[in-house]
């Protein structure tokens, strides 16, 4: 035989043998198979609830939802879109405790008070007023009150608000000289 045939027949097991090793099996493990559909629903609306609530926080638009999976009966179907729902709000969570200016955040908030701080005129760890609060974060405000109730992560993504919508450190003008923002 030649050479160039024998290297054909080498190449051609050689990537037999990657696609058998390398083909990801499609089936679903055996215990999600045995879940019953309606706890499968259930599940799959959890992680949906999950996932828009931190993209309320983030303040970025909700993945969509077209509900099919309610319209088939399919066990596969809905094992799938429970599991991408899943992925979604892992991934949506850890983006949300992850804000871009985290650091400048921590370091203003050094500077300005403890997260859950009352006192009138300013609330929470960045020191927010209430018209800042109404510009920025109208739902969280009419959700969980003043800022001294919202968690850290959401304090910051309400400055984060602001900071895209042009306002820059500046609602900070002494804190952001101190941490070099300004």
């Amino acid at each position: 035989m030649s050479r160039t045939l024998l290297r054909s027949f080498a190449l051609a097991a050689a990537l037999l043998g990657l696609l058998a090793i390398g083909v990801p099996s499609t089936e679903v493990p055996e215990r999600a198979t045995a879940m019953p559909d309606g706890k499968v629903v259930r599940k799959i609306k959890r992680y949906q609830r999950a996932t828009w609530r931190w993209q309320r926080v983030m303040g970025v638009p909700r993945t969509p939802n077209r509900k099919l999976y309610l319209k088939t009966r399919d066990k596969q179907y809905r094992l799938h879109v429970m599991h991408q729902w899943r992925k979604r709000a892992i991934h949506a969570k850890r983006r949300a405790h992850n804000p871009p200016h985290e650091p400048q955040w921590r370091c203003i908030q050094r500077y300005e008070g403890a997260w859950n701080d009352a006192r009138d005129p300013y609330w929470g760890g960045l020191q927010m007023d209430r018209s800042f609060m109404r510009a920025y974060a109208p739902r969280h405000l009419l959700r969980r009150g003043w800022a001294n109730r919202w968690s850290p992560v959401e304090q910051m993504w309400v400055a984060e608000r602001a900071l895209r919508a042009g306002r820059g450190f500046y609602p900070w003008p002494h804190t952001a000289r101190m941490c070099g923002l300004i």
